[in-house]
């Protein structure tokens, strides 16, 4: 494997000194291949004796007149695999349209004919396409990793389109190969024409649906999974509907939800009303009402006890009307910091947020609850005390309280503080958290904060808003080391 520019340029050493194709790079790694197409590129202007030219003996192009056309390209025999390698990527279109012509039938050119199609050059990229439409099929497959890296350029699909082609109308063996591939373009492909051709049967589709690692491929198992499974089928439950529904995946479980309807269990979707996805709530929802069932009743029961169902609450909030929200608000006190979470959450959804109901939840020991009030309160952060946020950005407080009170500083419109201000070391335990770029504060300008006043600048809670400010740029810097 070619994993830098040195290496690339040895591995062109080793060609131009005779050495076999296998010996000079590793032929089984697409980069090694398009390493090698940049280094031949770069080094034919500082050393252009290595390569093949139409020029002098010394590999220097000709200086002719415009009108004059140069010598044709010629080999004295019939060149070597690794002589038509460096050629085939050489910086001359003429070298490498030669080149393309001694490609044909020699398998071990196959992956530069396949960089050649995306090339540049018109004439020379409708001659190596031609060679690539008269390769075997199965040759293309071999090479599936670097096509679909050079399908990604501007001219580069043309070879995608024809392994695409050969692998919805060849043998299954092919596809049945790259289903393991660790290579994520590559996974998707071979599941995308596998379930095109229903190579897989439904069973093994949901199993992989719940298990794979590529979102993209879980969505399409689990779409030909549930398609594959007959209208009112319940013998397909167990082997099909019951792995979507255990996965950790919200898109794979919507899709077992979704499935309930054709087995006819309409009534199996309560249990997944409080789960903890928004789609998956929905797609339950949904299965209910086909069954002609009211869900906004059955989550007001749940709301009466919901400490093991806690998105009893958002799902009121997602479903409910109005009228639900003092029952919502009831569970704002709740002793299980997931339920108070959802309750917030669920007044958002109804649109019924009170800031006074929701201040004090900027104090909560929970962060969970905490983001949710911070979030709940952005659009009124205008209306809360600066002794709150002052309060919340003390030192003794943990580190989500000091992140909601600069989210709704920032919100209100408060000055951050000058960027000539040191910034403060972080702690050992400090490390900013998924959402830490969402929170800092950029500087504003200087003639800013000198119009808000001497006094303004000084006062205590600015002051305690600059503190903390610098100690979220300190804790950057201190990561970024």
């Amino acid at each position: 494997m070619l994993t830098s520019e040195d290496d690339a340029y040895e591995a062109v050493g080793r060609l131009a000194a005779g050495a076999a194709l296998d010996q000079a790079l590793d032929v089984t790694d697409p980069d090694a291949w398009i390493h090698l197409d940049c280094g031949v590129r770069e080094l034919a202007w500082q050393r252009p004796e290595l390569f093949h030219s139409n020029a002098s003996a010394s590999g220097r192009r000709l200086m002719g007149h415009r009108t004059t056309s140069l010598p044709a390209v010629e080999w004295p025999g019939t060149p070597k695999d690794g002589e038509l390698a460096l050629a085939l990527c050489h910086r001359d279109g003429r070298i490498r349209e030669a080149a393309l012509a001694h490609a044909e039938g020699r398998p071990e050119l196959l992956p530069l004919v396949v960089i050649r199609s995306a090339d540049w050059a018109e004439p020379l990229r409708e001659c190596a396409r031609a060679l690539l439409a008269a390769t075997p099929r199965h040759q293309l497959a071999a090479h599936t990793a670097l096509i679909l890296r050079i399908g990604r350029r501007p001219r580069g699909s043309h070879a995608q389109e024809l392994l695409t082609e050969a692998l919805r109308a060849g043998p299954a063996a092919p596809i049945e190969a790259l289903l393991s591939s660790e290579d994520r373009a590559i996974a998707r492909l071979a599941h995308r024409i596998a379930a095109e051709r229903r190579l897989l049967p439904p069973a093994q589709l949901a199993r992989i649906a719940a298990r794979h690692g590529d979102v993209v491929v879980q969505s399409l198992c689990a779409e030909a999974a549930v398609a594959a499974l007959g209208e009112g089928a319940d013998d397909g439950f167990t082997e099909i509907v019951a792995p979507l529904l255990a996965s950790r995946s919200p898109q794979v479980r919507s899709a077992g939800v979704t499935a309930l309807r054709r087995a006819g269990r309409h009534a199996d979707a309560e249990p997944y009303l409080t789960d903890r996805s928004a789609l998956v709530r929905a797609c339950a929802r949904w299965i209910l009402r086909q069954d002609g069932t009211d869900p906004a009743p059955l989550y007001r029961a749940l709301c009466a006890d919901p400490t093991t169902r806690p998105a009893a609450a958002v799902g009121l909030g997602e479903c409910g009307v109005r009228e639900d929200a003092e029952l919502i608000r009831t569970l704002l006190a709740h002793p299980a910091p997931a339920v108070r979470a959802c309750a917030v959450a669920g007044l958002r959804a109804l649109d019924v947020v009170r800031v006074d109901d929701v201040r004090p939840l900027l104090e909560d020991p929970s962060p969970a609850v905490v983001r949710q009030a911070t979030a709940a309160l952005l659009p009124w952060a205008a209306r809360l005390p600066h002794e709150l946020l002052h309060a919340l950005m003390a030192e003794d407080r943990p580190r989500h309280q000091h992140v909601a009170a600069i989210r709704l500083t920032r919100a209100a419109g408060a000055h951050a503080p000058h960027p000539a201000e040191p910034a403060r070391p972080a702690g050992p335990d400090e490390g900013p958290r998924d959402g830490g770029a969402a929170v800092t504060a950029p500087a504003i300008p200087t003639s800013t904060a000198a119009d808000a006043g001497t006094g303004e600048r000084n006062s205590p809670f600015l002051e305690a808003v600059r503190r903390v400010l610098r100690w979220q740029r300190g804790t950057r810097r201190s990561i970024g080391r």
